[in-house]
């Protein structure tokens, strides 16, 4: 199984230039291989993620969360999901 080209891509897109909230791969059983089957804007929600997952299926995420700490400083953490 292998990932394609554009997967490594889009996560570089949403960690480096904070073009995306989120990715949803999906495995492609006729290219054997894990692609991007949703990106989500930066302006949405964490809401409009879990709407976007399927409910009885298999699904590859990552979700870029913002936060504010207790120090007041503006950080953000990106977080696998398997699905």
């Amino acid at each position: 199984m292998g990932v394609a080209e554009d997967c490594k891509e889009t996560f570089l897109e949403l960690q480096r230039k904070k073009t995306y909230r989120y990715l949803i791969f999906n495995i492609d059983e006729k290219l054997n291989q894990v692609v991007v089957e949703k990106t989500g804007a930066a302006t949405e929600s964490y809401d409009d993620f879990l709407a976007s997952l399927p409910e009885n299926d298999c699904r590859y995420a990552i979700y870029d969360f913002d936060f504010v700490t207790e120090d007041n400083c503006q950080k953000s953490k990106i977080f696998f999901i398997a699905w």
